[in-house]
């Protein structure tokens, strides 16, 4: 049976739930929610993957942030990431990508060295990409224009927790890669909000990123899947459709780019 609603960027993996974390997830998939927690370096990974074990309607994404990339050493991480990105419940390579935040410019070549390794592990296991990017699209974007442009497929990853521009919006679309939107859209309706009115029906989904950034009228406590629910809710309203049907199109779009041909 397929989900009601899909939180395809969670990390209910983060110790932050060490307390509740089997109710914390129970909550969300009596309710018809699935998760895909993500990692941000191997052992939150290893954790993701431990998890999406346990429960039906849990799935892992497995990878290494841009702010961990730039922390020695890596050694061998490609090796024990691409171990783990071959178990079945892995449904796709993240989160990785670029990250300018507070960071110095300096960094970026290293980031981009390990953003490419897992761009070209995405396609040698046929695994889509959970993509961070903050400050910092338009180098993404050619960097991912690089390995993309050329491939068949149009369902080559997801950039998570969107916030560029539309134009750069658009280029992602272009590339074969769909965007996600985080309880942010409840209380914060700029630019973004246009964004989400705009978007092909096709290229968009709806993330918690728990446990950050909880919508309203949670907003400033622990975020948590259950509140994806929020997040439908406001994207429904933006759209100018009900909620069940904002809940069937972006869990079509999610069953689409994460399983592919595969059977759920």
């Amino acid at each position: 049976m397929n989900p009601k609603l899909f939180d395809i960027h969670a990390h209910v993996n983060f110790k932050e739930f060490d307390s509740d974390r089997e109710e914390v997830i129970k909550r969300a998939l009596d309710n018809g929610i699935w998760i895909i927690n993500v990692g941000s370096d191997y052992e939150s990974s290893k954790k993701a993957v431990e998890i999406a074990d346990a429960y039906a309607g849990v799935y892992a994404a497995v990878g290494i942030h841009p702010t961990e990339a730039v922390k020695p050493p890596l050694g061998g991480f490609t090796a024990k990431l691409k171990e783990l990105a071959k178990h079945p419940k892995v449904v796709a390579i993240g989160e990785c990508g670029l990250d300018l935040y507070r960071r110095k410019k300096s960094d970026l070549e290293r980031q981009k060295e390990i953003f490419i390794k897992q761009i070209e592990m995405a396609i040698e296991l046929n695994k889509p990409l959970m993509i961070h990017c903050r400050d910092a699209h338009d180098d993404l974007i050619n960097i991912l224009a690089t390995y993309y442009s050329l491939l068949s497929t149009r369902h080559n990853g997801n950039i998570h927790f969107f916030s560029g521009t539309w134009e750069q919006a658009q280029k992602y679309f272009d590339l074969g890669f769909s965007i996600s939107f985080t309880g942010v859209l409840t209380y914060d309706v700029g630019r973004i909000t246009d964004i989400v009115s705009r978007a092909p029906v096709d290229k968009i989904m709806v993330e918690t990123d728990t446990p950050f950034v909880a919508p309203l009228p949670r907003r400033g406590q622990r975020n948590e899947p259950f509140y994806v629910q929020e997040v439908a809710k406001k994207m429904a309203e933006i759209r100018g459709i009900s909620y069940e049907e904002l809940a069937k199109i972006t869990t079509q779009n999610a069953l689409r780019l994460f399983f592919r041909d595969a059977s759920v």
